[in-house]
């Protein structure tokens, strides 16, 4: 089904219903909403934009991203969401890539665009300016144009770290599969409750606008356009029953605002964290602080937020008696989702043995954009390979360890860098860390932990060589620590390994 069919449901069953709001304005009824949507579809087929075709989402979180998301859908097309965070380069290169001929952006990534303005792109459609407002007057198509599950809706371009980034076929079909998924695991919706979008909304945040828009609820894009913990604590105690998604990198900034300020988060109902790992030192500290309302998902761009979910009383919970190991997991798999662990030759391995995670259901995407090679490369036998190596305990909890080539082999010796990197950030020194391998000429690799210190402490070598002695096997310890005054990331939080890689290397 056509998303573009829920939000028409929505708007004919409560138009009266309050939909969007920038900050605590409020911008439009789900009637309106809806007007705006079809009238942006009849905008886009008056530029040729047929079913099947790419419209690209440049945008910060503003209201008009929700308005082009499902007009972009009302009319058939596929949206291609991009990080307005992103190098103009980089964004040019996705537009280049996906072929789309129209844009909605922001005035400043816009303006990033001209200089390099990909040879596709017939025009740039600016939010909050006249190219965008003028679309509302233009005569709407009356119908959400039919779309059957095995359509591709949304595509999505993975981060790329580790060279350009692929874009992911995301169907109308998956992305049912993932609502239910969310139903199952995360809890159901009603229109009293808000969603928050502080995340980048080209990424889960946004995925997860569909529970809100299904049951009438709100949708709030904070004024500041992004991720300020204060304007996130105020609205959520002014709106109240309010969900959002946060990167680990952001829940660890807003536990930090509620130190210092004595904000409890009242108003915040779920916030539903993934996107990278939350170390358990994290979780259990923001749990202490802020109560139950965290839920852990893993997902991935191929299987958007569908792989595994760690249930809010499961991330609470302090009695059982594997209560750390549970909480350090990523959780068991979804309704919609198998999740397996194998070797390199996709052999099941048993529970406790290390693999590859692989995942197989309605979910996992078609394949990547215009990369068959990739695709073929990525899902076998129905299988998604996930890249992420983890371990599996024999209650179901998945436990991630590192991506597959983040692993560091050392005298022949395994070593998965997340391990060392939680043992320390028990170090009271550590504030940040990331364990890379370095080549070495008698191991092969050694292992090195690049690392912030937390403030007004001084990072000692000697210090976190006893500490790493007394928690984890000596072989697995750093042999070089290297204090940085912060870890490279990319727009979506994660560290890049790759570029630690190179500056340990100089």
């Amino acid at each position: 089904m056509n998303p573009a069919e829920w939000l028409l449901s929505t708007a004919k069953s409560s138009p009266e219903a309050p939909a969007l709001f920038c900050g605590t304005v409020l911008t439009a009824d789900y009637g309106t909403f809806a007007h705006r949507a079809a009238s942006i579809a009849g905008a886009l087929g008056q530029r040729g934009i047929c079913a099947g075709d790419r419209v690209a989402i440049l945008m910060q979180n503003r209201t008009e991203y929700l308005e082009a998301l499902y007009g972009i859908w009302w009319a058939g097309a596929v949206a291609v969401p991009i990080n307005a965070k992103l190098h103009a380069k980089e964004a040019a290169w996705i537009i280049e890539n996906s072929g789309s001929r129209v844009v909605f952006a922001s005035a400043s990534n816009a303006a990033g665009l001209d200089a390099i303005r990909p040879n596709c792109l017939e025009e740039v459609i600016i939010a909050g300016e006249d190219s965008f407002s003028d679309l509302y007057n233009v005569s709407g198509q009356a119908e959400p144009a039919a779309v059957s599950a095995s359509d591709m809706i949304w595509l999505f371009y993975t981060s790329g770290t580790t060279g350009r980034p692929k874009g992911v076929m995301i169907s109308a079909g998956n992305m049912m599969a993932m609502i239910t998924g969310y139903l199952a695991g995360v809890g159901s919706h009603c229109r009293a409750d808000s969603t928050l979008y502080a995340a980048p909304m080209s990424h889960g945040a946004g995925i997860y606008n569909f529970l809100h828009v299904i049951a009438g609820g709100r949708h709030i894009c904070p004024a500041s356009e992004g991720f300020e913990p204060a304007e996130i604590f105020d609205l959520a105690a002014q709106f109240d029953r309010v969900s959002m998604f946060a990167a680990p990198t952001m829940v660890r900034r807003m536990v930090d605002y509620a130190n210092a300020s004595g904000a409890s988060g009242d108003g915040l109902v779920s916030i539903i964290y993934a996107g990278g790992p939350m170390y358990l030192a994290d979780i259990t500290e923001a749990v202490e602080v802020m109560g139950p309302r965290f839920v852990q998902i893993y997902g991935q761009g191929e299987c958007p937020m569908a792989i595994t979910v760690l249930p809010r009383e499961t991330v609470a919970d302090r009695n059982h008696p594997r209560w750390r190991q549970r909480l350090a997991s990523v959780g068991r798999q979804q309704m919609v989702s198998r999740v397996s662990v194998v070797d390199r030759d996709g052999t099941t391995l048993p529970t406790g043995e290390i693999g590859e995670i692989v995942v197989s259901g309605p979910a996992v995407m078609s394949g990547y954009w215009n990369n068959s090679d990739a695709s073929q490369q990525t899902i076998r036998d129905g299988w998604l390979w996930t890249g992420d190596m983890g371990v599996l305990d024999e209650d179901g909890f998945l436990t991630l360890h590192d991506r597959s080539k983040d692993m560091i082999i050392s005298g022949g010796s395994n070593i998965y860098p997340r391990e060392v990197e939680e043992i320390l950030l028990g170090h009271a020194s550590v504030a940040e860390v990331a364990v890379v391998g370095r080549p070495h000429a008698e191991w092969g690799e050694e292992v090195v932990a690049c690392i912030v210190s937390a403030d007004g402490q001084q990072v000692d070598a000697a210090a976190l060589d006893a500490h790493c002695i007394a928690n984890i096997a000596r072989f697995k310890r750093p042999k070089d620590y290297v204090v940085l005054t912060a870890l490279p990331k990319n727009n979506y939080g994660k560290v890049v390994k790759t570029e630690l890689r190179q500056h340990i290397a100089k």
